[in-house]
């Protein structure tokens, strides 16, 4: 205001100058448009990034590798694989190749779940949020118990994390300011994130069919959303051309754990959306919800309520995995933060909100990372609350166990290892070599694996770990159970009690049994 009445007051000036009437001054300024967007929150913001971005580095090695961690970092790097796309192996391998440790590996997860923080304040400011909004935001996504899970782990759902806010932000703001240059961005993110996740498609089609069904369908002219739909399919490309050469391996994947879980998948699916960012923070991101068709401001942005609906169907439809809804849940807690941030008007409202975030985040970190000793997990209720977990327990202790019956044999040669499972397989190619296992002799049917090695024909004394069935046990002169694998911390996990079972005389030949290992999950 006071730039235009300066600007006024020189062209009155001019006008009455002896020099001659205004058209010899310059030409006054147009007054400049209020702006739209609050200042951004910077010191609440990155306090909220640095905060959780320390307690998961201090958190990070806590524990062990989990068994997804086992298993990116053994595979071999390809344009795909037959249970997930190349990216995360890719960044596991490369990581513990120069730094084999769980801290280095959770680096990527670590700089994710910050950057998740970011875009979240982010939101809240593109949907009209100031201070106070972006602050709730950025703290109620910090102290969130999904995000901690994936910040402290390196899983592909890690960086989903960041991506699905992110086609948000970028959507957001093609149609928020009316820029559909937004569309390439948001084009952009979705085609290079289907190299971690093709779950990024679920989204993108939710926000399409509520484009269709909700406007604004001004938005359907603009080039800029051809082209940035256009973008992400040239860069899907040669990710998707794997999938088609090789018989659509995700859609074998997602049947697999649809049928895995037995059903789980659909019925957790409703319940864990209230566990996403916590059951005390759950009202906010279910007023952002409701807040999407009552408040005009946000008509252009109602898609969103739409790609809800439609993520939780798919999601329920296809029984896999109930944390796939996470991403969504996440847009909508930036959204309700608005609308919580002018409900909190007064101090008690103030402390009552801030006092929730605080008890979610305690919570959060005491289900999602490695806070308590490991003779004290069984005895609380957080190790059943994260499965993630058990996954992380152990390791070092069944590989010493499997090498004992290894080590063991009284045979010229040793034998082959063949895993029931990618963790029991990535933690003897970790530690094996400690114990005296030569990881070129661990072998397993499990997903990638399968395809990587098959044993040799040579192999004729194998160790397998897991339960094995009469007709593969029939194959052998002789098997027997000589383990069971005990990590002693009394966590349960998928490998806790198996047996570790020596089998001697293989009659068959591998070409022949090796497609019988085959499995998925």
């Amino acid at each position: 205001m006071s730039d235009a009445v300066t600007t006024d007051r020189s062209a009155l000036s001019g006008s009455l100058s002896p020099g001659g009437p205004a058209a010899a001054a310059p030409p006054p300024a147009p007054l400049a448009p209020p702006a739209r967007f609050a200042p951004f929150a910077r010191g609440p913001v990155l306090a909220a990034m640095a905060a959780l971005g320390v307690l998961l580095a201090a958190t990070s090695n806590g524990y062990g590798f989990h068994r997804d961690e086992l298993y990116f970092r053994m595979l071999e790097p390809a344009w795909g694989y037959v249970d997930q796309p190349p990216l995360t192996p890719l960044i596991a391998r490369t990581i513990t190749s120069l730094v084999d440790e769980p801290w280095a590996l959770r680096i990527p997860a670590i700089l994710a779940a910050g950057a998740t923080v970011l875009v979240l304040a982010l939101i809240a400011r593109e949907a009209g949020g100031g201070r106070l909004a972006q602050s709730l935001a950025a703290w109620g996504g910090a102290s969130a118990a999904s995000p901690m899970v994936f910040g402290h782990v390196f899983l592909t759902a890690s960086i989903d994390l960041v991506v699905w806010p992110l086609v948000a932000l970028f959507t957001m703001r093609a149609l928020l300011r009316g820029d559909g240059r937004w569309w390439l961005a948001a084009g952009l993110v979705t085609g290079l994130a289907t190299y971690n996740k093709w779950l990024v498609v679920m989204l993108v089609v939710g926000i399409g069919i509520g484009l269709l069904a909700l406007g604004p369908w001004r938005a359907l002219r603009s080039p800029w959303l051809w082209a940035g739909v256009g973008l992400a399919i040239v860069l899907a490309l040669p990710n998707l051309a794997y999938q088609v050469a090789n018989e659509l391996p995700q859609l074998r994947m997602g049947a697999a754990l649809a049928e895995d879980t037995d059903g789980e998948g659909r019925i957790l699916t409703v319940p864990f959306l209230f566990l996403h960012v916590g059951p005390l923070l759950a009202p906010i991101w279910i007023t952002g919800l409701v807040a999407l068709f009552r408040r005009p401001p946000w008509r252009d942005i109602r898609l969103f309520a739409i790609a809800f609906a439609f993520v939780v169907v798919a999601t329920i439809a296809g029984g896999a995995q109930p944390f796939y809804p996470l991403g969504i849940v996440e847009i909508l807690f930036a959204l309700g933060a608005v609308p919580a941030a002018e409900w909190m008007r007064t101090r008690v409202r103030r402390v009552l909100v801030w006092t929730a975030v605080a008890l979610n985040a305690v919570v959060a970190a005491l289900i999602a990372l490695p806070l308590l000793p490991v003779a004290l997990v069984d005895a609380t209720p957080w190790a059943g609350a994260n499965p993630a977990t058990g996954d992380t327990i152990g390791w070092p202790a069944y590989v010493e166990q499997i090498a004992g019956v290894v080590n063991g044999s009284d045979a010229s040669r040793p034998p082959i290892i063949v895993a029931s499972n990618y963790g029991e397989a990535g933690a003897l190619d970790r530690y094996g070599p400690e114990f005296g296992i030569d990881p070129e002799t661990v072998f397993s049917g499990h997903n990638a694996l399968w395809f990587q090695s098959q044993p040799p024909d040579s192999a004729v004394d194998v160790v397998f770990v897991g339960e094995i069935s009469p007709r593969l046990a029939s194959e052998f002169e002789s098997c027997r159970t000589e383990a069971r694998l005990d990590h002693g911390a009394d966590v349960d996990n998928e490998e806790q009690g198996l047996p570790v079972i020596r089998c001697t005389g293989l009659t068959a030949g591998w070409d022949d049994l090796w497609p019988r290992l085959a499995h998925l999950s």
